[in-house]
């Protein structure tokens, strides 16, 4: 199929002098075809030949036309995208986690329309509601306790709801995560079998951030199993916790608790802030006070002495996501969760 670029040099000119956007009828014009059939070409519908169909996207891509599926999504009560919750933007893991599901969903060409919680349940709740009026595919929300009403949305949702990284107790409906309470005993172990027996826990406030409140029961659990003190907790404030908060946290454990053999930290970022102050009062790590974090941040792996660590899997999670989220699309799911299992990593800072 041919046509002559003087009519598209034309028409860029028309739309400059009016300023209207170029339409289906635009190209239809251009290429002498339907308006239908240049909406089934965006749509790679197969009744439509290979070659009509790069004639009608080269038009598109000379006049700078975008294609707008909202009429087409009202009429299918479909649309091309996944609704996701996460409590953070700026955590690394959870950027890791948005890009493998992101990633994946790509394979259909579907995107991801991301909410930002702030770990706050009641901004989760809105953000619920908000992103379900959107009709997504499907919807991903990060951890396994929500508020009354953000559950009934979800549990009301006609679409797929996947809870990640946690095991819900109740699930709403498919989930892939792990224990965040079993990584943080599985770190104490560790930390026991060295010979450290004085251990403390570094985290955010109690409750704001259920996976870190996991963490922190996963450490007095385990600190008890081995008929340990499980009381020396460092409360670093509200989530996220950053740097210099657990350099803060730090601070006061070797007030409060000067006797300290080793530290567990919430994240990575609080253990390297742990890390720093450690080194700016000339205490050596491990000898003195050994650190371990969560979430293994590649600062962990980089920094002197290097951290000891649990890798979540975090893009694992997102890809694994992203692929029960196309199975249930396609019917054909063989599972209604997924187990990841985290790996600890054992470095400098606790040998």
């Amino acid at each position: 199929m041919r046509f002559e670029m003087s009519d598209i040099d034309h028409k860029r000119q028309l739309m400059s002098k009016h300023r209207k956007p170029p339409t289906m009828a635009d190209i239809a014009r251009i290429t002498g075809v339907s308006p239908m059939t240049v909406s089934r070409a965006f749509k790679a519908d197969s009744l439509i030949n290979k070659e009509t169909r790069e004639a009608i996207l080269q038009a598109a891509e000379d006049l700078g036309y975008v294609f707008d599926s909202t009429a087409s999504n009202l009429r299918s009560q479909k649309s091309d995208f996944v609704a996701v919750t996460i409590p953070s933007i700026n955590n690394a893991n959870f950027a890791d986690t948005v890009g493998g599901l992101s990633e994946t969903l790509a394979t259909r060409r579907m995107q991801i329309l991301l909410g930002y919680t702030n770990y706050d349940m009641q901004e989760e709740e809105r953000l619920i509601e908000q992103l379900l009026r959107r009709k997504p595919q499907a919807i991903v929300v990060t951890g396994g306790k929500h508020t009354d009403r953000a559950r009934r949305l979800l549990e009301n949702a006609p679409i797929p709801v996947i809870e990640t990284w946690d095991i819900p107790a109740k699930p709403i409906g498919y989930y892939i995560g792990f224990s965040n309470a079993a990584a943080v005993r599985e770190m104490v172990d560790h930390f026991v079998k060295v010979g450290y027996r004085r251990i403390a826990f570094i985290g955010g406030d109690v409750g704001r951030d259920t996976r870190g409140s996991d963490r922190r029961l996963g450490f007095v659990e385990a600190m008890k199993t081995h008929g340990l003190d499980s009381s020396r907790l460092i409360a670093a404030g509200p989530p996220p916790i950053s740097m210099r908060e657990g350099a803060n946290a730090m601070a006061r454990l070797l007030q409060e608790f000067p006797d300290t053999e080793a530290v567990i930290c919430v994240s990575d970022l609080s253990a390297f802030g742990a890390l720093t102050e450690c080194q700016r009062r000339h205490i050596a790590v491990p000898s003195r006070i050994a650190i371990g974090g969560f979430g293994d941040y590649e600062i962990g792996s980089i920094s002197v002495p290097t951290l000891t660590t649990i890798n979540a899997r975090s893009r694992d999670i997102g890809q694994r996501t992203g692929q029960l989220i196309l199975d249930i699309l396609d019917d054909r799911p063989d599972t209604d969760h997924v187990l990841i299992k985290p790996e600890l990593i054992v470095r400098e800072s606790s040998k």
